[in-house]
């Protein structure tokens, strides 16, 4: 088995577009978490000025709400949402800078273009393990929108946070190839 990469944000973020779909990442540095209200925000903002706000051209979006503290820690638990949910906004937060991705589950083929496109990439974390996840986060800091409650940007600051990569630069994709894999399989 290969070790696993690790990346420091954001000063590491141009290694990420290296990395080969599969590859299993430590992710170290500032993520921000987003889900579907906060998109639908940065969207607007996107639209209405051209580019993201708060300075996150450059930035990891993480598809996840974070709990209140709990347990001695910055969050009670922290885990991905299903990715495919924010595929109408990805495609654009890319083209305006973001680097890479991280929820679960595959996404569309607009997103995977996107990715070449951009040279981002799409990062796999791992579902149902939100508690063990949370012990990977040394702060928080909420930056938008605290009316969202767990829907809120919030800069999240992680220490080996395990993720995969799913959908390199090049355009690999891990859910892809897997699906045309099992169909083979079956055939």
């Amino acid at each position: 088995m290969t070790e696993p990469v690790r990346v420091c944000l954001p000063r590491d973020a141009g290694l990420l577009r290296t990395l080969a779909a599969g590859t299993h990442v430590l992710l170290s540095g500032a993520v921000y978490t987003a889900r579907d209200a906060t998109h639908a925000r940065l969207a607007a903002e996107l639209e209405r000025t051209g580019e993201l706000p708060f300075g996150l051209a450059g930035a990891v979006l993480f598809y996840a709400g974070p709990t209140p503290p709990a347990a001695g820690r910055p969050v009670g638990s922290v885990g991905p949402t299903t990715a495919r949910r924010m595929d109408t906004w990805t495609p654009a937060f890319l083209d305006a800078g973001i680097v890479a991705t991280i929820g679960k589950g595959a996404r569309s083929e607009r997103v995977r273009e996107a990715c070449v496109r951009n040279r981002a990439v799409y990062l796999a974390a791992v579902g149902g393990a939100a508690a063990l996840l949370a012990t990977h986060v040394t702060s928080v800091e909420p930056v938008a929108w605290g009316e969202l409650g767990t829907e809120a940007l919030v800069r999240m600051d992680v220490r080996d946070f395990p993720v995969w990569v799913a959908i390199d630069a090049e355009g690999h994709d891990l859910y892809a190839e897997a699906r045309a894999e099992w169909q083979a399989a079956g055939e």
